[in-house]
């Protein structure tokens, strides 16, 4: 099994032939940023959103316009691309403690949560220069993100391909009630949302102990909201909680086997 990161949350996984596209974002309101090259988001067999956010979530369309890729997201997930007129035909509904196969991967759904930004990250965005500075694309950026409205329907997806496993989470949050699995093979970890993320991600590995971890969603997604996190301390608080892990901090674009 391999892997590849486009920017944000957007992965690609390949194995045996089979392809599973995750949470794509065609990075429009930050065209600066890597953005997957349509052709190879349409070789995927199947597309899987984590959660209906605008950066998981709104751009699927243009991607399936003309495919019969199924994305498989949540049913809220369904009635908010209604509301917002997405064609919905290629959507299926899913939810948690589902089993899906998909060629030569199993998915298995778990219970999730979206991470809750903290007091420091809200005041350093609020009082930051470059928030004032654009206050009118802020405000656009709020809008548009509350079209998107969760309703509890975050997931952490377990995709297997018999050998070796990847535990994908499209927040930095998690259910503290659920039993996730321990020692798959490569943990993506969003490291974006709080500040100190090195020592909030910490309950993560705890929890679910994997032998490698890979970053994601710490690129500048929405500016000016938004910043690149300084990766410094990821691969040190990795080693600090999981000696024996291995820390990757990807670059966009580029294979990762897993």
């Amino acid at each position: 099994m391999r892997i590849k990161w486009y920017g944000t949350a957007t992965l690609l996984l390949e194995s045996g032939g089979t392809r599973l596209l995750i949470d794509p974002y065609l990075k429009k309101l930050n065209p600066s940023l890597y953005r997957i090259p349509m052709e190879e988001a349409r070789t995927a067999q199947a597309i899987f959103i984590t959660h209906p956010h605008l950066d998981h979530f709104a751009e699927v369309g243009e991607i399936t316009d003309g495919t019969v890729i199924p994305v498989f997201v949540s049913e809220n997930g369904i009635r908010r691309a209604e509301k917002m007129k997405q064609d919905t035909d290629g959507m299926i509904a899913y939810s948690i403690n589902e089993e899906i196969k998909i060629g030569a991967f199993t998915v298995h759904t778990y219970h999730s949560r979206h991470c809750v930004f903290d007091a420091a990250t809200v005041l350093r965005v609020t009082f930051a220069p470059r928030t004032w500075l654009h206050a009118v694309t802020c405000i656009k950026l709020l809008h548009g993100a509350l079209q998107y409205k969760l309703q509890d329907d975050v997931y952490a997806l377990h995709i297997s391909d018999g050998e070796k496993s990847v535990v994908v989470l499209g927040s930095a949050g998690m259910d503290e009630n659920v039993s996730y699995p321990q020692g798959a093979d490569l943990m993506v970890f969003p490291y974006q949302g709080r500040s100190r993320m090195h020592k909030y991600m910490e309950r993560f590995l705890e929890a679910f102990r994997p032998k490698r971890v890979m970053a994601d969603h710490f690129d500048d997604a929405f500016p000016p909201l938004t910043h690149r996190e300084n990766m410094e301390k990821f691969a040190p608080a990795v080693k600090k909680i999981l000696p024996d892990a291995d820390a990757l901090v990807p670059q966009e674009g580029e294979w990762y086997e897993v």
